[in-house]
């Protein structure tokens, strides 16, 4: 039976039959799945636990809880045992993940935001853990709905929160998009389960609870707001559709990082569709969470859609521009009618000092693993961008070197490993200072691995609409 509200009535609590349809629009599940759920104490996130718990055991499976101490309220860490002391005669495995270091002076939420999933997210990726959970409801799909409008988002924008967003660690499943908070506390309340209350969620300092206030002020109804957030998403899901064989046929992405686009073919697709295209793009190749802000996207692809507007163009009057970390180039003579899109130089990460078996991200684009003998005194090498410097190094050492399937604006962006004496290898260029090609058996610090593996790449997994019985009633 799915939550309702009867006119003369109380709050009809979600029961684990409903519960078990919303998880099941999210599947398929490993047998005996072990998954995460983020639980702040709050109803929501504390409901989610408790149905996820008995939906997990269900299946022969188990959750644990994952609570973040953010650290901006003093009573924040016993909150956080709170919830360890309601969940663990439950049978929960509980952690605390702390946010440590300095706090930002502004856009403090968003910032504890990204802390708190890539807290979780590390804790998943170590743990094995393939799903984790996490409590947003009807309401605030229905407030991101209304936040997104008043920036002026497009269509993507309002679409709001997906069900499913696939990360580099972890599946992040919001299985309660469709149930308004209300229903949530009832079902607390059925149970005998207490909650925490944030006094965060009264502050008006905060964008989201200015806007949580304008709903209830205005009496606008949370469910059509949600309602039109599913709405634009069947629209994006379009509109995806459609970018992706856009970019099928026209973009052609190298394993160094950079991408060429076919002009002429590319900007023939309509202009909404073209637009998303491009900002899969530059969120690719600059290794960006999220596409640029859409008047920024929109002023590019206007000057690029207006070059090769004539199919006679050569693509010769465009100068050149920059945007989310990349560059956006003209070809020269036979590429003329193609755009490179590389990695500009600004904001490229500082040396880092590397060891034989060590794994980084570098550049949030790249996964590099290192091998070498580390009893090797020699070996101690770092890595930083070739940059100009680089290249000239490269070209003293050997002066008939040359890479002509890398562009130099791409090239000079590319990770290279350093020593005192310069240069020692780029992979990418098949360059070792003996000569030799990289990734042989020895003794010397080196490039074991390299990929290309973006926080988007061009085919990401894309806009997910629940499947399964929709809650929603107007």
């Amino acid at each position: 039976m799915m939550p309702s509200q009867d006119a003369s009535g109380p709050l009809t609590p979600i029961n684990d039959a409903t519960f078990e349809a919303l998880m099941a629009g999210l599947g398929p599940f490993e047998k005996q799945p072990h998954v995460a759920v983020a639980v702040s104490g709050g109803a929501d996130s504390l409901c989610l636990a408790l149905m996820a718990g008995r939906w997990a055991t269900a299946q022969g499976g188990r959750v644990t809880a994952l609570s973040v101490d953010h650290g901006l309220r003093p009573e924040s860490a016993e909150e956080a045992n709170r919830v360890g002391a309601w969940l663990k005669p439950k049978g929960f495995g509980h952690h605390v993940l702390s946010w440590l270091g300095a706090k930002p002076a502004s856009a403090l939420q968003a910032a504890a935001r990204d802390a708190r999933y890539r807290l979780m997210g590390d804790w998943c990726r170590n743990a094995g853990v393939l799903h984790l959970l996490v409590a947003h409801t009807l309401d605030d799909q229905a407030e991101t709905f209304l936040l997104r409008l008043g920036k002026g988002s497009g269509a993507e924008g309002l679409a709001a929160m997906t069900a499913i967003r696939e990360t580099p660690d972890v599946r992040l499943l919001r299985p309660l998009l469709d149930v308004p908070g209300d229903v949530l506390r009832a079902t607390l309340k059925a149970e005998g389960q207490d909650w925490i209350e944030d006094p965060s969620n009264r502050n008006s300092a905060f964008e989201r609870v200015r806007v949580r206030k304008a709903m209830r002020d205005g009496e606008l109804e949370p469910a059509a707001l949600a309602l039109s957030a599913r709405r634009f998403g069947r629209a994006r899901q379009s509109l995806e559709a459609s970018a992706s064989r856009v970019l099928a046929r026209s973009v052609q992405l190298h394993p160094a990082g950079f991408a060429v686009l076919n002009g002429l073919e590319f900007f023939t697709a309509p202009d909404e569709i073209g637009l998303g295209a491009l900002g899969r793009v530059v969120a690719a190749v600059g290794g960006n969470r999220y596409a640029p802000r859409l008047n920024k996207l929109e002023h590019l692809y206007e000057e690029l859609a207006l070059v090769f507007s004539n199919a006679s163009s050569k693509g010769a009057e465009f100068s050149g521009r920059t945007l989310g970390g990349c560059r956006v180039l003209s070809g020269r003579g036979r590429h003329s009618k193609n755009l490179l899109i590389c990695r500009e130089v600004r904001g490229l990460p500082e040396p880092l000092t590397v060891e034989a078996g060590a794994r980084v991200v570098w550049d949030r684009r790249f996964q590099i693993h290192f091998e070498g003998d580390e009893r090797v005194a020699e070996t101690r090498r770092h890595l930083a961008p070739l940059g100009e410097q680089g290249w000239r190094d490269i070209l003293g050492q050997r002066p008939e070197f040359n890479s002509p399937h890398i562009p130099h604006p791409a090239r000079v962006a590319l990770p290279a490993l350093f020593d005192e004496k310069g240069v020692f290898s780029a992979p990418h260029l098949d360059f070792r200072r003996d000569g030799e090609f990289p990734g042989g058996p020895g003794t010397d610090l080196d490039f074991a691995k390299i990929r290309f593996f973006p926080a988007n790449s061009l085919s990401r997994a894309g806009f997910f609409l629940r499947n399964g019985p929709d809650i929603l009633s107007l």
